[in-house]
């Protein structure tokens, strides 16, 4: 097996993760408030990947601070939208409009990185238009609150997407201690936050227990290393086939956990953006054997 089927696996595996977590996040906000979740999974999550991979976090060079810095710096944003998102609108909206950073990721590959990309970027973002729109526009003609801080969160994850692959395509650059960096520096940013706007403190139910510890555990700790460590062997595009499934792994758990079910219109322009996921990653032009 390659080492880049090897990395699709894994993604494959995050992106599960992922799509359960907007679930975990529904479940663990009946406890805590947005900012002190946020904090407590990516902590947990950093001193976990500390104790059992100390070893590997010994002699880390100032690049790979840099950079996990500034990761964690997005990742605050992305998941303060994608949090607040969940809390604002329904659990499905906010794994279709979290996958969108499918789209904007080729669009910020060109502004960074001045690679353009093809033709069929305009055909998908209209798709993916017309997809948010049945999804989210009410009888009024206006997206939810949560809906528009879910488009925020897909924004600034393609600007994560892109600028790991940027970092950890540097030999000098260690993936794994990046992956485990971000982590410390993203709660640590939330905790700040926390402090400052809320009044942070533990889970108070087992169930928001186990939700908080599923997200710290599987979607944050496990998920962002495997991201970091993944895409040294493919490129930030190519994330984004692995990454149409997320919304679908977060339709499944919706409704059969939290049996949320969406009107007819919402699960066409559910589908049409999975079209327009899918016209985007898809290679169409190259000839199949046979």
């Amino acid at each position: 097996m390659s080492k880049k089927v090897r990395a699709d696996i894994m993604l494959l595996i995050v992106t599960l993760f992922w799509g359960t977590s907007y679930y975990l996040i529904d479940v663990s906000l009946v406890s805590v408030d947005a900012l002190n979740l946020n904090a407590l999974r990516f902590l947990i999550a950093f001193f976990l990947a500390m104790v059992l991979c100390y070893n590997r976090m010994k002699h880390i060079n100032r690049d790979t601070i840099k950079y996990a810095l500034l990761l964690g710096i997005i990742l605050t944003v992305v998941y303060i939208s994608a949090t607040y998102g969940v809390k604002y609108t329904s659990l499905s909206n906010a794994g279709f409009l979290s996958s969108l950073a499918v789209i904007f990721t080729p669009i910020l590959v060109f502004v960074i990185k001045k690679q353009v990309p093809g033709k069929k970027l305009g055909v998908s973002i209209a798709l993916s238009l017309v997809g948010i729109a049945l999804l989210t526009l009410n009888n009024e003609l206006e997206p939810a609150f949560g809906d528009l801080l879910c488009i925020i969160c897909a924004v600034f994850y393609a600007l994560h997407i892109v600028t790991t692959e940027i970092a950890v395509k540097k030999n000098h650059i260690d993936a794994f201690q990046v992956g485990v960096l971000q982590l410390g520096f993203t709660g640590l940013f939330n905790l700040i936050l926390s402090f400052i706007i809320e009044t942070p403190k533990f889970p108070d139910t087992a169930a928001s227990w186990g939700a908080v510890l599923g997200l710290s555990v599987f979607c944050t700790g496990l998920a962002f290393i495997v991201q970091s460590v993944a895409q040294q062997y493919t490129s930030a595009s190519h994330v984004g086939v692995i990454l149409t499934l997320e919304p679908v792994f977060a339709g499944v758990v919706a409704f059969v956990f939290a049996g949320e079910i969406l009107l007819p219109r919402a699960y066409f322009g559910a589908v049409l953006l999975v079209i327009s996921l899918l016209i985007m990653e898809i290679n169409f032009s190259k000839k199949t054997d046979g």
